[in-house]
């Protein structure tokens, strides 16, 4: 599998050479202070989960707070290399939630179980660009499908290494990442993905070091794939493959199909391995986790399938690589339907209103099933979720760009082997505002 997914890079990379960029970015550079950008978006943040009939010590979390998410990224000095300093300045700040009602993932939690009425932390990388070629070192957000910072609460995860991004060919992109770094959204200490130990308060055994490379191919207007390749020392290596197809059927009709497949291997200490073991003691991570999506649009509406299944040895395991590191379709608001052995389906609609005259708001609905998981207390756990989300963006005036969104997830498995509980009903509550300041 291995030998076939790195010959069909070669091979992109090949069908691609006759279509050399012409155009360089570097050559079309203004200057470091013409060029930058600083920018700060607001987040507004309530967040409840209610976990129903739970027995344990509490039966709801729930906590408010405001975000300020600010980013500046300069422009790159004049000449054959440019040079450039970027920054992320986070700070969030408790407007209700108390000891009683923590544990949302909003706030740092003290030993005490009380979440902190502010966190903060500032982030720096220089970067310098070649052509179409960038290389950037500290810290920063990715999206890449092996390392990708999750960004579902008051503030984002933030890593730091260096990232290489080549865009030479049109059509062909190529990403190279060494990382060492990973910050937990509701933390403010460096490398704080891995957590405390409750107990002792000692750091966990957290990123030690990551590697990714890979890229995307644009083959026509409607046809993409990407290869991908990451090594997270002491806890995994991952293959990752995607196609995307977008077949439009007229002006106002289309056809989407989304096929996402990661291999998944421990390595090293088995450090991920080790904190998911079953009932039996097994720990080992040796998996398949694949989905496949078709989506028809027809004007305002959108009406999407999905399949998606998990083989062979333990879960499909993320996070320590980032929190956003699933792109699998039946990865969705509560649930990511990633355990051992588990097949799921899903079945979603989407509609735009701007067809009906009111640009800006949306509204979707889906419904999630998985069964056959097998977990530390069964071999056939079964689970399932509902999701509803609405939406709506100003679209001019001094406001235009804030948004407001409402999110309800209701969330229930078999036997509570999931999250530690069968029943689980989310509300999000979400207005975020982005400035541009320059």
């Amino acid at each position: 599998m291995r030998v076939m997914k790195w010959s069909m890079i070669a091979l992109a990379v090949a069908a691609s050479t006759s279509q050399l960029a012409t155009a360089s970015s570097q050559d079309e550079s203004k200057g470091f202070v013409e060029d930058s950008q600083l920018g700060v978006k607001l987040r507004n943040l309530y967040f409840s989960r209610d976990f129903r009939n739970n027995e344990g010590p509490k039966s709801r979390s729930a906590e408010w707070g405001q975000g300020f998410i600010g980013t500046f990224e300069s422009g790159f000095t004049q000449g054959t290399v440019g040079v450039g300093f970027d920054a992320i300045g986070l700070l969030g700040l408790k407007l209700d939630g108390g000891k009683g009602t923590s544990g949302t993932g909003l706030f740092p939690t003290g030993s005490d179980g009380a979440s902190q009425d502010s966190f903060s932390e500032g982030h720096g990388a220089v970067k310098a660009r070649i052509s179409n070629t960038t290389l950037k070192y500290g810290g920063q957000f990715t999206s890449l499908p092996v390392f990708a910072t999750d960004d579902s609460r008051l503030l984002p995860e933030v890593a730091e290494g260096f990232m290489l991004t080549s865009k030479e060919i049109n059509g062909l992109e190529l990403n190279a990442g060494h990382f060492t770094r990973l910050n937990a959204q509701a933390q403010s200490y460096k490398d704080s993905i891995g957590g405390r130990n409750s107990v002792t308060g000692r750091k966990n055994p957290g990123l030690t070091e990551a590697n990714v490379f890979g890229g995307t191919y644009s083959i026509t207007d409607g046809l993409s794939t990407s290869l991908y390749y990451s090594r997270v020392e002491d806890h995994f290596r991952k293959f990752y493959g995607n196609v995307n197809w977008a077949l439009p059927i007229s002006d106002n009709q289309g056809l989407v199909f989304d096929f996402n497949i990661y291999d998944t291997k421990s390595i090293g200490e088995n450090r991920t391995g080790a904190a998911v073991a079953k009932a039996d003691g097994s720990n080992k991570l040796d998996n398949i986790a694949a989905s496949l999506s078709g989506a028809y649009n027809i004007g305002a509406h959108t009406f999407t399938l999905a399949y998606q299944k998990v083989t062979g040895d333990g879960d499909y395991a993320y996070g320590i690589d980032g929190g956003g590191t699933v792109f699998l379709a039946n990865s969705i608001a509560r649930s990511d339907f990633n355990a051992e052995d588990e097949k799921s389906w899903q079945a979603r609609y989407d509609l735009n209103f701007a067809e009906f005259g009111i640009p800006g708001l949306t509204f979707m609905t889906r419904y999630a099933r998985g069964t056959g998981a097998t977990t530390a207390t069964t071999d056939n756990g079964k689970e399932w979720e509902r999701d509803i989300d609405v939406k709506y963006v100003m679209q001019q005036g001094p406001a235009k760009d804030l948004s407001f969104r409402v999110r309800q997830a209701t969330y229930r498995s078999s036997d509570g082997v999931y999250y530690g509980s069968s029943s689980i009903d989310e509300l999000r509550l979400i207005v975020e505002y982005p400035l541009s300041i320059l």
